[in-house]
């Protein structure tokens, strides 16, 4: 037998469904694991696809069985774990060889180890991989970085098991070091947005109007033939509609009131921050995932905090429908700023318009919206998404709900900070002059009547300090 083409190691749920993946097309892999009594069953599982399969039992196994030069995957946890691989794999490696990080790492991580290998005539690619195990398994959304070489040896393994949107791939190499896995936590930062506006609604209706689960699941159902069409929304009205076998009551009251979070929303919104950036609607999204940690604080705050002594008449579902499709453009709109900051700030020409177009299929934030807003980068290249004419068109006719929308929660109690978020940096986008001349006036009075600033190595007092 032949040497495989691509290495994979690490088994685990994605490991495993890529490995299976690149094997059902065509593609010979070499795969190993740290445990190795994982290979067996493995193999077992590949059933006819194990003959493009080569288990290995060691790790100089693994990298004799891949031909040169090599093109080896890791799909294992990330941080410590990835720099302990490269360190164990990197003797047996050669000239041109290229390590594949096809984690969720942190980019400022694959940027280093990317400089590090090059020194070596090695290859790192940070590769962001969206779809889950199905994606993974069947055709997942794959964002790229690293050299063109590697690139070069990557591509036509990856444009084979990626998904495919009218026969396109939905893979692309979006530039050098760590683009590729910035690029997927940007990704995933809209994702967090996502995911809580269709929370936001989803209270809105529950709490608001007092509707059963099973009635918002057959409106997202409905909401998803038409604009608001996406994978999001697809498996919302799913999960709504599951009930508990043995009481009946829905399923999702039954599940804690708390949502957990892996990170990566948290880095879309620090890395924001630290490009002079903000993402509002990921901030909001992150926030409210880490006010819902603690249950119990809030069950407590409910009996002792007021609330409103009136409510408003919650919106129609036309208009929730309306607020939902413009609060999910100005979530794309703030993460393709961010990217396009990232994109000047490590000289990455990240191309925005194809990033779209990749994401349309395979990742999880794939909806019909991709479609219009990758027309709009495209058409429209280096201008702010919020403000290509088509999309300021979409917003015009869709911004008015979200203002009603958010206007009705607040007189009514109801929390949508994703929502309000989306409302508020429209609003301050559209403003001019805004308030920030104020705020320079402050800092200019500050400096005027013999106050200094005390915020640098040592400083034991806030930012302005008094003389004397």
């Amino acid at each position: 037998m032949s040497k495989a083409q691509i290495g994979v190691y690490g088994l685990g749920t994605m490991g495993s469904a890529l490995a299976l993946n690149l094997a059902e097309n065509g593609v010979r892999v070499a795969v190993a694991n740290r445990e190795t009594e994982w290979l067996a069953p493995f193999m077992e599982e590949a059933g006819p696809l194990a003959s493009q399969i080569t288990p290995a039992e060691t790790l100089a196994e693994f990298v004799a069985a891949v031909d040169a030069p090599r093109t080896l995957l890791f799909m294992i946890p990330s941080g410590a774990p990835v720099d302990g691989m490269i360190a164990e794999i990197r003797p047996l490696l050669e000239e041109g060889d290229t390590i594949i990080d096809g984690g969720n790492s942190d980019f400022n991580d694959t940027r280093r180890r990317f400089d590090d290998l090059e020194t070596s005539g090695l290859h790192f690619v940070g590769m962001g991989v969206s779809g889950g195990e199905e994606g993974a398994r069947h055709g997942p959304s794959m964002m790229v970085g690293g050299s063109d070489h590697s690139w070069q040896q990557l591509r036509p393994m990856v444009e084979a098991i990626a998904a495919k949107f009218n026969g396109d791939p939905c893979v692309a190499h979006v530039g050098p070091d760590g683009a590729g896995h910035f690029v997927k936590t940007v990704h995933n930062g809209i994702e967090y947005a996502d995911m809580q506006i269709i929370a936001e609604i989803y209270g809105l209706l529950r709490d608001g109007e007092g509707w059963d689960a099973a009635r918002i699941g057959d409106l997202f159902g409905e909401w998803n033939d038409g604009p608001l069409a996406s994978y999001l929304v697809e498996i919302t009205s799913k999960i709504l509609a599951v009930g508990d076998p043995d009481t009946g009551v829905p399923m999702v009251d039954m599940i804690l009131d708390s949502a957990g979070q892996k990170g990566t929303g948290r880095w879309t919104v620090i890395e924001a921050l630290k490009l002079g950036h903000s993402a509002t609607v990921i901030e909001a999204a992150v926030a409210a995932r880490s006010w819902s940690a603690d249950p119990e604080a809030r069950l407590r705050a409910g009996k002792i905090l007021a609330g409103p002594t009136e409510t408003a008449e919650l919106p129609s579902t036309e208009t929730l429908r309306a607020a939902f499709l413009a609060a999910r453009v100005l979530a794309h709109a703030q993460g393709f700023a961010l990217l396009t900051a990232a994109s000047k700030e490590f000289h990455w020409s990240l191309d925005l318009g194809r990033i779209a177009e990749i994401w349309r299929a395979g990742c999880i934030i794939r909806s019909a919206l991709l479609d219009e807003l990758a027309a709009a980068l495209r058409a429209h290249p280096g201008e702010n998404l919020a403000l290509a004419p088509s999309m300021a068109e979409l917003l015009a006719k869709s911004i008015g709900p979200l203002r009603e929308t958010v206007a009705a929660a607040a007189l009514s109690g109801l929390p949508v900070p994703s929502l309000a978020s989306a409302l508020n940096w429209y609003d301050s986008l559209r403003r001019a002059p805004g308030t920030a001349n104020l705020i320079q006036a402050q800092r200019d009075f500050f400096g005027a009547h013999g106050f200094v600033r005390t915020d640098r190595p040592g400083a034991t007092h806030g930012p302005w300090h008094q003389k004397g």
